[in-house]
């Protein structure tokens, strides 16, 4: 049974940072194209950032480039999100997902993606 479980979401203030966290379970993430999105009601899931699976350097989408950093531990299977300068728009649930058939992530295509995480909300606000 494939599991991405989310974690380190919460409420920040403006210009602060979080890091999300994704930990897999029954799947090697090094052979998956891993990528974030987020969504806030009423809205489609939007990319923000991925790591194709042919590797390479990440891939930011333009309302995260300059300030989220995506990583990967492979000793550990998990991704991380490091955000920093916060802004109130980015206010959503975010979710970590992995495409194993996706050689190139950059397109973010929500259907292109097997497996999904639960979620974690992520809230801007003074």
């Amino acid at each position: 049974q494939v599991q991405l479980v989310e974690s380190g979401g919460g409420l920040v203030q403006p210009g602060g940072s979080l890091r999300l966290s994704c930990g897999a379970s029954g799947i090697t993430l090094d052979y998956y194209s891993i990528a974030w999105f987020r969504q806030v009601p009423g809205k489609e899931r939007e990319g923000v950032s991925c790591i194709s699976r042919n590797g390479g350097a990440a891939h930011y989408t333009d309302s995260a480039k300059g300030r989220f950093s995506m990583s990967r531990d492979y000793d550990k299977n998990m991704v991380f999100l490091q955000m920093n300068s916060l802004k109130p728009e980015d206010t959503a649930v975010y979710y970590c997902a992995a495409a194993g058939s996706l050689p190139y992530c950059y397109y973010y295509v929500t259907s292109d993606y097997a497996f999904w995480g639960q979620g974690s909300q992520v809230t801007v606000s003074s």
